[in-house]
């Protein structure tokens, strides 16, 4: 029996959720060939095809997924951890992942299983892999911050989750929670000056038409998650979910090496349109991080006991 997977591309850019999706579907056409169907789609193409036209944003899916009207997409953890597993917040901490191999660790290892097991164990959703999406976050803006001082009074934009406007009220800045998708507008109507964001999306988002600064802070991790309707998993016989599985961390890691190719790109061609990349100088960093340590006594109780310093000793 061949069974359809509807993947849908929550995100913007859309190119850079495709990599994800064309992997998986190319290593599953090679480990099941005829056992899946795929339907690669934007929103507004499942919209059109599945939804009757009717208007659906990203904060729909996962409600979607919840009610088996798609099988597959690709989620930002925070939104994860804002709707179905609150320990997925935890990835945001400030300072948390030392390197790429520690986030390796943590994220294929026995602590990213146990997040997508209590996903899965409070919802109809599954989670397969982490992906990037864009890696450590830095923030265009039209100011420079080049010491700690400077975040004082400063409106920028940050995801929606406690532990990111946090960081940023650690450091005197202004928190503005606002969409990753409205960095620009809220540039244009003066509510922040900049914010948030990684370097895949300088360019794909046209972050780079109204903020000339990178301030490349590499205060946290972006990330994201490969997610699959938990009933459509459930339907499936162990060795073909053990080739989905294999396939999810199999783009998964692709998706991560390549999102973090993308940031020397990036870099170069901003250098070569004339915008100033701006790294945060390493006594600056160790003095945003000593401001931001007391976030892991404020927020432990939020999380399972011990999950930070879980995360911390991988």
């Amino acid at each position: 029996m061949t069974r359809k997977i509807r993947w849908v591309l929550a995100h913007e850019p859309i190119e850079l959720f495709l990599r994800a999706a064309r992997k998986f579907k190319a290593t599953m056409e090679q480990t099941a060939p005829g056992e899946i169907e795929f339907d690669i789609m934007t929103l507004s193409e499942y919209s059109e095809k599945y939804q009757g036209g009717k208007e659906v944003s990203k904060h729909d899916l996962l409600d979607l997924m919840e009610a088996g009207e798609l099988e597959m997409s690709q989620m930002y953890t925070s939104t994860l951890g804002r709707k179905h597993n609150r320990d997925m917040w935890a990835l945001d901490m400030p300072f948390l992942f030392r390197d790429h191999d520690h986030a390796a660790r943590v994220l294929e290892g026995e602590i990213g299983k146990s997040l997508i097991a209590d996903m899965a164990a409070k919802t109809n959703v599954q989670g397969l892999s982490f992906t990037y999406s864009g890696g450590y976050r830095m923030i265009p803006a039209t100011v420079a911050l080049n010491k700690i001082e400077d975040f004082k009074g400063v409106p920028l934009r940050c995801n929606k989750s406690p532990i990111a406007s946090e960081t940023f009220l650690a450091v005197g800045a202004e928190p503005v929670e606002i969409e990753l998708e409205e960095i620009n507008e809220g540039v244009v109507d003066g509510r922040v000056v900049g914010g948030e964001s990684t370097y895949p999306r300088f360019y794909g988002l046209n972050q780079n038409e109204h903020m000339q600064v990178i301030n490349d802070a590499e205060h946290s991790l972006f990330l994201t998650s490969i997610i699959i309707n938990k009933d459509f998993w459930n339907g499936m016989d162990s060795m073909l979910q053990e080739k989905i599985q294999h396939a999810a961390f199999d783009a998964a890691r692709y998706e991560r090496a390549e999102s973090i190719d993308d940031i020397d790109i990036v870099k170069a061609r901003a250098i070569a349109d004339g915008i100033r990349i701006n790294p945060l100088p390493q006594a600056e960093r160790d003095k945003f991080k000593a401001a931001t340590e007391y976030l892991y006594d404020k927020f432990e109780d939020m999380f399972k006991p011990g999950l930070v310093k879980s995360i911390q000793a991988a």
